[in-house]
């Protein structure tokens, strides 16, 4: 039968009464909300309680569905060893999503468990549920660095394997919203926090998930959140279905967000199918961008699609600019798909004669030799958005007050290892940012002696 209803819980284990010593007090609504929920859970009764959490073991190209017949764990990481929780893990319904997500080419299964215990995004939860109602397995279910779009079709998965079984079941998603609310959070504060918040609380209060596609990476990480993915998985199993949502509360005043939201399902809705919506929105997108771009992206996109589509590099145009031809730099081509990071591969110096000829060899190997990323296939081809970068020449700099993370680039080199991080990327606010991801990419410590290099970039888009 389909999934009865789903629910947004946070999972800060200071919201339990042993481990919060009195700040639980501050958190009230949360409390109240969370008791409410778990209430209506107890009065559903269900077989089967499966619940997303972030805290899990995670991949960043697999999503990690925990094995076995039973579980156990406790909050010893937070100093309190004696509350403790024992589950029993439903065994078909975990084999049968792992199989059905097999079907769909969705990197996804039991495979791999770094870590049997549960976790705090689970055991925060139950915490609540077994105060009211304690006759029903789980299924835990992590996240992973795969797409927004991925965790919500692996969504899907689990809502045609619900569909078909005669189980009674609820789906928890567990995920606090930004970290970077307040000066004193854990983070500090960043204005995309306050940002995030306002907008997936929306998207809660309104039952429109396909604004939890929409979130761009970079701006999530910058602003320090953590349930977003747990929260889509949710969204995806309730995809073409009509849904009754309420948003019982939000707080913040750690400086970390928590929401708590009710979603129970109603008739097929073909309108709500918010992955094709999402797609279909993404593909005219980027129509719309061809016709802004120039050559140099042109040439970038064509050689893409010439080499996925017919396996062939293209010869060099001849109605290309003297620029394009005549002169040689670095170039760095991205590519972004559905508004996240898809791939990016470039040169610091020339390596070819031509801007040209760089920009055809760097667009095949951003599309298909980026490590951090499976090759592009010819499905995403409309939907790719193309940045090509054209760099000046590097100059040598004392110190990091030289640099500018919105005019200069950066190179960090020590002996053979060298990093390079571009100008004006979302996310990076400051010069001391962009020298700590250049010397991470290069596997330089902060403590070693490195040497500094800045150079300007021309972007094309």
């Amino acid at each position: 039968m389909p999934i009865i209803a789903s629910f947004i819980v946070p999972h800060p284990p200071l919201i339990i009464p042993e481990i919060g010593r009195g700040q639980e007090s501050k958190i009230q609504k949360t409390i109240l909300a969370y008791d409410n929920i778990a209430k209506q859970i107890a009065e559903i009764k269900p077989d089967i309680i499966i619940i997303t959490s972030p805290h899990s073991t995670v991949y960043s190209d697999y999503i990690h569905i925990s094995p076995g017949e039973k579980a156990k764990g406790n909050f010893k990481q937070f100093g309190y060893e004696n509350i403790s929780f024992e589950v029993e893990y439903s065994t078909d319904l975990v084999s049968e999503i792992s199989q059905q997500a097999e079907k769909e080419a969705i990197a996804a299964g039991t495979l791999g468990e770094k870590d049997r215990d549960l976790d705090h995004g689970v055991m925060v939860p139950l915490y609540f549920i077994n105060k009211y109602y304690e006759d029903y397995k789980i299924a835990r279910i992590s996240i992973s660095g795969l797409s927004l779009l991925e965790h919500y079709r692996f969504g899907k998965c689990i809502a045609k394997v619900a569909e078909e079984s005669n189980e009674k079941i609820v789906f928890i998603g567990s995920g606090d919203l930004s970290h970077r609310l307040k000066d004193e959070g854990p983070y500090g504060f960043r204005e995309e926090g306050p940002i995030f918040d306002r907008k997936i609380t929306n998207a809660m209060k309104t039952g429109n998930f396909i604004d939890f596609l929409k979130f761009d990476e970079d701006f999530c990480q910058a602003a320090g959140e953590c349930g977003l993915r747990p929260f889509t998985i949710m969204a995806g199993a309730m995809d073409g279905k009509n849904v009754r949502s309420k948003l019982h509360s939000y707080e913040g005043p750690f400086g970390v967000g928590y929401a708590i939201a009710e979603f129970y399902l109603g008739q097929d809705n073909e309108s709500r199918r918010f992955d094709q919506l999402f797609i279909n929105n993404e593909r005219e997108r980027v129509e719309a961008l061809k016709e802004e771009e120039d050559e140099y992206v042109r040439l970038a996109r064509q050689t893409l699609e010439s080499y996925v589509i017919n396996h062939k590099k293209i010869k060099k145009p001849d109605n290309l600019s003297k620029e394009l031809t005549e002169r040689s730099a670095g170039v760095f081509v991205s590519l972004k798909l559905d508004g996240n990071l898809r791939g990016c591969i470039g040169t610091i110096s020339p390596t070819t004669d031509s801007i040209a000829d760089e920009i055809i060899r760097n667009a095949i190997s951003a599309g298909t030799e980026d490590p951090r990323f499976y090759p592009v296939d010819e499905e995403e081809l409309p939907r790719l958005e193309y940045s090509v970068d054209v760099l000046g020449e590097a100059e040598k700099i004392q110190s990091i007050d030289e640099l500018d993370p919105e005019r200069y680039g950066v190179i960090v080199t020590k002996g053979h290892r060298r990093g390079l991080l571009l100008p004006k990327l979302e996310g990076v606010n400051s010069a001391e940012e962009q020298v700590s991801i250049a010397l991470e990419k290069a596997g330089i410590s902060p403590k070693e002696n490195y040497t500094l290099e800045r150079f300007e970039v021309v972007r094309h888009k």
